[in-house]
């Protein structure tokens, strides 16, 4: 394409390559540099005479060429942020006001809810807090009005349940109220909100969408020229923007996300299959199980299995035995990596879940070595 946009049609892989890439020419690298500059020559014009780059709080090559790329996975215009929680922080924190009402999900993920409680209700926003199956029970009920914002975390973290994003939407629209969709655990190639009539979506890039466990980065990605606006001035302001290398080293890991996904995805069913049938665990989760209460809503929606899933074992003791008897799967927090790990959520406080409950992210590894070792791991447990 001349102007560098994919064309329609491309499949995941090829856009996960060629997402964000500038027009050939010849003698130039074939994936930009990182630039590592604050300030930029002005010469005799005005700052940012012809769209030139000035400051890089508010402009810069490395980080833009970032944000193309996950906008055209989104579907929209992104702005990057220096980490999940600081594209959170802004989603929010541009759009609403004191005395405002934002919907927020009571099982979603615990630093959003300590957002929301130790900041946002002191500075006056009316936050209701209501569980992600019942959202969409709310919006339908027309209990959305006076809400100036909808926020949404589906499939939610760490319960893995599953909101209706288009009726949510619909809702919201008509209620007057914005809907934003933190799409982390999904990924832009997994759910595309903005397509399903969201204004904004949100995400911790830390995760999947960069999935190497090495570095923090989130962002925003909306249609609307008017939000776009707005949270972009709220990261000038605040000076929330990444670091160039981050920006590079996130672009970079995006192209393997069709690849990573793929892997992930097939070991996440093999697992759920394996959790669901041993008789040291109970409480599995998996959109894609089909006796799991989010699998039909999943199926619509979604575009493709995401690599967690989530369950229980007896205690915290058991959960002990379970990893000193892996090789594979190693205990850490976050998810999305390439590497499988665990994470024992009650540890961390917030989540109220019991102490055995677990999420499990699926790496890359083989998927039979990572069965195999699991199963091995339950049996010892």
């Amino acid at each position: 394409m001349s102007d560098g946009s994919l064309p329609p049609g491309w499949g995941d892989g090829t856009r996960s390559v060629h997402a964000g890439d500038a027009p050939p020419v010849p003698g130039t690298p074939l994936r930009p540099s990182p630039v590592f500059a604050a300030p930029f020559h002005l010469g005799d014009q005005p700052p940012r005479a012809g769209g030139a780059d000035a400051y890089a709080r508010t402009e810069h090559p490395t980080s833009r060429a970032f944000e193309t790329a996950v906008g055209e996975l989104d579907g929209g215009r992104c702005l990057s942020f220096a980490t999940g929680m600081a594209a959170i922080t802004a989603a929010v924190m541009a759009l609403v006001s004191a005395g405002d009402r934002l919907v927020l999900p009571a099982d979603g993920y615990y630093t959003t809810r300590l957002l929301a409680r130790d900041e946002l209700e002191r500075l006056g926003v009316r936050v209701e807090y209501v569980p992600t199956v019942e959202i969409a029970g709310v919006a339908a009920r027309g209990d959305l009005e006076g809400a100036r914002m909808v926020f949404l975390e589906t499939p939610s973290n760490p319960l893995l349940d599953v909101c209706d994003v288009a009726a949510v939407a619909r809702a919201a629209r008509a209620a007057g109220a914005l809907l934003a969709v933190d799409n982390t655990t999904a990924t832009p190639l997994g759910q595309r909100p903005l397509a399903l009539g969201a204004d904004l979506t949100v995400g911790a890039d830390t995760k999947a969408l960069t999935g190497h466990s090495d570095l923090l980065l989130g962002h925003v990605s909306t249609s609307s020229d008017e939000v776009f606006d707005r949270v972009k001035g709220w990261r000038d302001h605040t000076g929330s923007t990444p670091g160039a290398f981050d920006a590079w080293l996130g672009h970079r890991s995006m192209s393997t996300l069709d690849l990573r996904l793929t892997r992930q995805g097939e070991t996440a069913a093999a697992v759920a299959a394996v959790l669901a049938d041993h008789p040291a665990v109970t409480g599995v989760r998996w959109p894609w199980l089909p006796s799991d209460p989010s699998h039909a809503l999943a199926a619509r929606q979604m575009l493709r299995p995401l690599g967690i899933v989530s369950a229980e074992l007896a205690d915290e003791t058991a959960v002990s035995r379970f990893l000193a008897a892996s090789r594979l799967w190693t205990a850490a927090t976050s998810f999305g990596g390439v590497h499988s790990t665990v994470d024992r959520r009650a540890q961390w406080g917030g989540d109220a879940v019991p102490a055995g409950f677990l999420r499990f992210s699926c790496g890359i590894e083989d998927t039979g070595d990572v069965v195999a070792d699991l199963t091995a791991a339950l049996d010892a447990a």
